[in-house]
């Protein structure tokens, strides 16, 4: 944690500095440069006098550059050039980026593009996906990583990043798990807020920072069966109690953009949804930054069934308030005939196109519309040279973030001598280490975990590989996940054949490393599953490698919480790597020969089986819950399997063990407005230095609606050598007992709470105290 920190400092240090020399703006394109002492909104209001109807719209308009050749860019820019197009995302590179910008300052009154991109773990230097980065629990890693992906895209001329993704999920099936950071409104709100800083910093104009665009905006995790894209209907409470404090997190951190979801919200979508975009957003929240419809969701409401045409969709977002439309020609072609029949206003255009025009000159594009991309003479003569990289950041930050799952007969750490089989298909991937939206990063420079392992041993032990199993046989998937790209390359043997070199290999080896579980493309945007446990015959591998009695080591590469029932009975040790990153077979080869120890927690509750969806750790009672203490037959249960999580969240070990003292209070009652200071005394009682996560749950066991058994309300990542002890000490504030009633209405309500402390969220110590009313206040429940 120590390197992390100082990691983070030398880049905020490096980042205060100019990257380049900023390019002058060149000719009449200072035509709008502000002049000094006129503020942001006069001189927006001054420029937008001097548009036409079409300039206007043309700001509207969020344009993607596709990869490769690009046949129509003369196209592009003659749009641009006419003033027909706000922004650009999916350009990556200075020379194109330059190329474009270069066109809007021929254009009339010379606006600026903004360039925008999905950098959501990593840019060039790919980071542990989102899951994984919240495994760290560690927020000064998690700000290293956007800190270095800001300075890295900005680099690249980059403006704004669809990112950070907070949508709270707590159903596997969804292949957007990958992107998020789980299943808990706290955890996650404290994410979003951090990595909002670590991309804007202090001045988004400055070198090395970006605009950050939370996104999806909003419930996008909650779809129905967590199949992607599916509809979403929710209470209003629950909506503001679990699932909305995310985005205020960010929001309230200062994001410049939101990106509206692709779902429909109670029937509305949300592109449309005017209660969302206006009356919580804007009204409730205060948010006066830019909002993004996503990729085609305008056009996309006539399938919804709300909207009849394409000018009917129009005509539905631009008045709800979505300002920029991604990658749709529904604004160009229908705002201004619109306009004209009288069916929108000129201020709905207007309102939009100062959002946009906001964002622009928060970036100091007026000023100098090169202000990030630079001048041609600074572009780097590689683009993707390793000297652009931040290994080092990459590797730390990736170590934090697996999770030791299993470790029984301390199984791990490995030594580095005699004989190691690597078995399984990701053991050797390079592409499927970086994990989804990787951004720019570049497979040829990623680690694989075979690759890791080989380099901590060097000549100390033989390594053997053997593929063992593809990730997935079933042709028809195969093909389903290579329709857009190359995801998946099966080995043409039979399933038999590659079981039997794997077990040949096992048995020359001492002990057995077995690489399982997903590719990324099966953990991605439209890649939800019906089936969360291992496919392509890893699990048939497994028990072949387990019938050799050798010593069985498991790695899960993934991008969810999968179904590992005879996994982790069989299982010698466990190890959750996810989709680690550029660094990421280094990290996890640091960890199985135990020059690393393991510290991650599990961010998502793993259940047992699909059957158990949707499992998470605040679920409310019911008037009869079930008690694994006295299993009645009358409780809410599951009677064919047993009832609980496989792992917890919170959940991660460790090469040492920790005790937790029982919970002291500073007070045993306290009144209404007053904190307590709850402690515990951590100890280190192994006989190795390591470092765990602390955690605070609260519960409020009587209250005007039903309460979630526990909720997380802080939690502390401690160091500490064999042997050691610390007090670790959290202040219970009076928000902490807050919620929202059933008239919507945020209030603490005066009665006893539950204070819960442990290292997951089942492994609690327990305590309790009183809030009191304040004085001259009555004391029922809500009052």
């Amino acid at each position: 944690m120590k390197k992390i920190r100082m990691l983070g400092l030398l880049l905020l240090s490096l980042a205060s500095a100019p990257a380049f020399a900023q390019a002058p703006m060149a000719g009449p394109a200072a035509t709008h440069r502000p002049p000094t002492g006129e503020d942001r909104e006069a001189y927006i209001t001054r420029l937008m006098r001097q548009m036409t109807l079409d300039e206007k719209i043309g700001q509207l308009r969020l344009v993607s550059v596709d990869a490769g050749p690009d046949a129509h860019k003369d196209v592009l820019i003659r749009d641009i050039e006419a003033g027909k197009v706000g922004g650009i995302f999916n350009t990556v590179t200075r020379p194109d980026i330059r190329l474009l910008q270069d066109a809007a300052v021929r254009s009339r009154l010379k606006i600026p593009l903004f360039f925008a991109y999905d950098v959501l773990h990593g840019h060039r230097t790919i980071f542990p996906i989102g899951l994984g980065l919240a495994s760290t629990w560690n927020l000064d890693a998690v700000a290293l990583s956007g800190r270095i992906s800001a300075i890295e895209a900005s680099g690249d001329g980059l403006n704004m990043t669809f990112s950070p993704m907070v949508d709270i999920s707590r159903d596997p099936r969804w292949g957007r798990n990958s992107e998020g950071f789980g299943e808990d409104t706290y955890l996650v709100s404290r994410i979003g807020a951090t990595l909002v800083h670590a991309y804007q910093g202090a001045d988004p104009a400055a070198p090395g920072n970006i605009l950050a665009a939370v996104k999806h905006f909003a419930l996008y995790g909650a779809i129905e069966g967590g199949r992607d894209y599916n509809t979403v209907d929710m209470s209003p409470q629950r909506m503001f109690q679990d699932y909305l404090p995310p985005y205020k997190a960010a929001i309230d951190a200062g994001a410049a953009g939101v990106m509206i979801s692709l779902n429909a919200i109670n029937g509305v979508p949300a592109t449309a949804n005017k209660w969302l975009l206006q009356d919580v957003l804007r009204k409730q929240w205060g948010f006066k930054g830019v909002t993004i419809s996503d990729h085609g969701a305008i056009m996309e409401m006539i399938k919804h069934g709300v909207a009849a045409d394409g000018a009917d969709a129009s005509r539905l977002a631009i008045t709800a308030g979505a300002d920029l439309s991604m990658s749709d020609t529904m604004y160009g072609q229908n705002l201004k005939p619109l306009l004209q029949a009288g069916r929108i206003k000129q201020a709905d255009i207007d309102r939009a196109v100062r959002d946009v025009l906001r964002v622009k000159y928060d970036l100091g594009l007026f000023q100098n519309a090169y202000r990030h991309v630079g001048v041609a003479a600074d572009d780097p003569p590689d683009t993707n040279a390793e000297s652009r990289l931040h290994r080092q950041a990459a590797r730390e930050v990736a170590r934090e973030s697996l999770v030791l799952l299993k470790n029984d007969n301390q199984t791990l750490p490995l030594k580095k001598q005699g004989t190691i089989a690597v078995v399984g298909a990701l053991a050797k991937s390079q592409r499927d280490m970086m994990g989804n939206w990787s951004a720019a990063g570049v497979p040829g420079q990623v680690v694989s975990l075979y690759q890791g392992l080989a380099d901590a041993v060097g000549d100390k032990a033989t390594l053997l590989y053997a593929r063992g199993a593809n990730v997935v046989d079933d042709p028809e998937i195969v093909k389903y996940l290579n329709l857009y790209e190359k995801d998946i390359e099966d080995d043409p043997r039979t399933r038999q054949q590659m079981i039997d070199e794997a077990v040949e290999t096992a048995k020359k080896a001492d002990v057995v490393v077995a690489v399982v579980g997903e590719t990324q493309g099966m953990a991605h945007e439209a890649s939800s599953r019906s089936d969360i446990t291992l496919l392509g015959g890893q699990e048939d591998l497994l028990k072949a490698l387990k019938a050799t009695g050798k010593p069985l080591v498991v790695v899960l590469m993934n991008g969810r919480p999968l179904a590992l029932g005879w996994e982790k009975d069989n299982a010698d040790a466990m190890l959750e790597a996810w989709f680690a990153g550029t660094e990421g077979g280094h990290a996890v080869a640091d960890v199985l020969f135990g020059d690393v120890n393991p510290s991650g927690k599990l961010p998502m509750t793993f259940p047992r089986s699909v059957g158990q969806i949707p499992m998470y750790y605040n679920h409310l009672n019911t008037g009869r819950p079930f008690d694994p203490q006295h299993p009645d037959k009358y409780t809410s249960r599951y009677f064919d399997a047993p009832n609980g999580p496989l792992f917890p969240f919170g959940y991660g070990l460790s090469y040492t063990t920790f005790d937790v003292s029982d919970v002291k209070l500073s007070a045993a009652s306290v009144r209404m407005g007053g904190t307590v200071r709850a402690s515990v005394t951590v100890r280190n009682s192994g006989q190795r230095d390591g470092a765990t996560v602390v955690q605070l749950y609260l519960q409020d066991p009587v209250a005007s609606i039903s309460r979630p058994v526990k909720e997380l309300k802080g939690f502390q990542k401690v160091v500490l050598k064999a042997g050691e002890q610390k007090e670790v000490s959290f202040t219970i504030k009076q928000d902490d007992l807050s919620f929202y009633n059933n008239d919507l209405k945020r209030v603490v309500e005066p009665g006893r709470f539950n204070v819960y402390i442990g290292l997951d969220s089942e492994n609690v110590k327990a305590a309790d105290f009183e809030l009191r009313a304040a004085k001259g206040e009555g004391k029922a429940k809500g009052g």
